[in-house]
């Protein structure tokens, strides 16, 4: 790997990142650029290649080739100044089932070499912010999973991390843990935390995540906001709804082609959803003096783009990605 030019804005950027084991290509090539103080969340089917990723850009194994600089410092160079600037939670649980949250952040503080007065400070700090307080000194063992994946993330944060790599948090929780877990990751990118988020929730990577590739095949297929990659699924269409037959009828005749439900006095207009196509078929329905009685946007979701973009066959990819 070769020096890249720092970015004061750029929190990780990637080029032509590789990775194989053996005959089996697990990377091919991909580039990522993400800005500081973001959700970057990146999707793929399993054994796409998403954890190889993470533990590349965390230093915990090697790339094969490519460029890679991290919190403005380059992988190859300088790990151990990237180590000292990220944060990483995995998809399992790596706290110590049987001390309690409190004996557990404590071995964490003193692994950062915090010191005496202010790894306690940091410690209780973190207790009080994951709402572990009241279970600090109970042990891990006795914790539902919203609890642990909480004290992960706790654990993560004792050195105060610029960068955070999350690789599916939430994965197994309920949905009200779950819904804990993205308020945090919010609270997080509002401090100028970056986190960089690897999921198989789709909703969880549209609610939180600035910008999203999606990786298949050792490629990024897609990247972009959630908006814009929706747009790339066509089957959009804007719902109108009528008050009788004459009006379906008059309306029919001025969008030709659109798809009509005389049963539901319903007619769909493919549409990208956007406010600019949106306001033209209102004033097209306005100089044709036609009523309607209701009306809905439809758009593609990301489950759409992702059925879209990634192969039927990744199931044959490698496991351990």
């Amino acid at each position: 790997m070769t020096a890249l030019a720092a970015a004061p804005a750029r929190a990780i950027r990637a080029v032509g990142l590789r990775k194989a084991y053996g005959k089996l290509v697990v990377l091919d090539g991909i580039d990522l650029v993400v800005a500081a103080g973001t959700v970057f969340a990146l999707l793929g089917p399993n054994g796409a290649g998403k954890t190889t990723t993470v533990n590349i850009l965390s230093t915990l194994i090697s790339a094969d080739g490519g460029q890679v600089e991290v919190a403005g410092h380059d992988l190859e160079r300088e790990p151990g100044a990237v180590r000292a600037a990220i944060g990483v939670t995995g998809q399992f649980s790596a706290v110590d089932a049987l001390l309690s949250a409190e004996e557990n952040l404590r071995l964490m503080a003193d692994l950062r070499h915090l010191g005496r007065h202010e790894g306690p400070r940091r410690v209780a700090e973190l207790l009080e912010q994951f709402d572990l307080v009241e279970a600090a000194r109970k042990p891990v063992q006795t914790f539902s999973g919203g609890m642990r994946r909480r004290l992960d993330l706790a654990m993560t944060l004792v050195g105060d991390p610029r960068i955070i790599f999350l690789d599916e948090p939430t994965a197994g929780l309920d949905p009200r843990s779950r819904r804990v877990m993205w308020g945090i990751i919010r609270d997080l990118v509002a401090r100028g935390v970056t986190i960089f988020l690897t999921t198989q929730y789709l909703e969880e990577a549209d609610r939180l995540a600035n910008r999203i590739a999606v990786l298949d095949g050792g490629r990024i297929v897609a990247e972009g906001t959630p908006d814009e990659l929706k747009r790339l699924v066509p089957g959009g269409h804007v719902r109108l709804a009528f008050a009788d037959a004459a009006a379906l009828d008059r309306a029919a005749r001025e969008f030709d082609g659109a798809a009509r439900d005389d049963e539901a006095l319903t007619l769909q207009v493919p549409s990208d959803g956007g406010l600019g196509s949106l306001r033209r078929l209102l004033d097209r329905l306005d100089g044709a003096a036609i009523k309607v009685n209701g009306l809905s946007v439809q758009t593609p979701d990301l489950d759409d783009v992702f059925l879209s973009l990634t192969s039927a066959d990744s199931d044959r990819k490698v496991a351990a990605r």
